[in-house]
C-alpha cells in the first residue's frame, strides 16, 4: 500500500490523507505552513481550526465529500468534514460558506464519536 500524504492526529485518534488537485496553490501553501495545529471547534460534523495561511478562494464550494480537509479562506482555517452541518441540505457536508478542497481523510470512521471541539495536528506523513 502507498503510504499516504499527511497524517491528521485528533486527541489521539491517527488518520491518514492524501493531497487533492482542486486547489494547488492552497495545497501549497498548506503544505508549507506544516506542520499545523490548534483546538478546534465543532460544527455538525466537521472540525476547524486557525492556521497561518492566507490565500484566497480556489475552486471554492460549498458542498464537499464526506472526509474532504479544507481551507475556508473567510477563518483562515483548515476543515475536516465527515457528515452533516447544520447548512447541510441532506447527509453531504457543507460548508458554512465555499471553502478551497485540498486533501482528503481515507477512513472517517474514528471521527463519528468526537465529542465537541478536538486538539487537531496536521503534518506531514513519514
Amino acid at each position: 500500500m502507498a503510504p499516504h500524504d499527511l497524517s491528521i492526529a485528533i486527541d489521539g485518534r491517527e488518520l491518514a490523507a492524501d493531497w487533492t488537485d482542486d486547489a494547488p496553490e492552497t495545497r501549497a501553501a498548506i503544505a508549507d505552513a506544516l506542520p499545523v495545529s490548534g483546538d478546534a471547534a465543532r460544527w455538525g460534523d466537521e472540525l476547524y481550526f486557525e492556521v497561518p495561511v492566507d490565500v484566497p478562494a480556489e475552486n471554492a464550494r460549498a458542498e464537499v465529500p464526506v472526509g474532504a480537509v479544507a481551507y475556508w479562506p473567510q477563518g483562515n482555517a483548515l476543515c475536516l468534514f465527515w457528515g452533516k452541518t447544520p447548512a447541510s441540505h441532506g447527509s453531504e457536508p457543507r460548508a458554512a460558506s465555499p471553502v478551497n478542497v485540498v486533501a482528503q481523510i481515507e477512513d472517517v470512521s474514528q471521527l463519528s464519536d468526537l465529542d465537541g471541539g478536538a486538539t487537531v495536528r496536521v503534518e506531514t506523513a513519514d
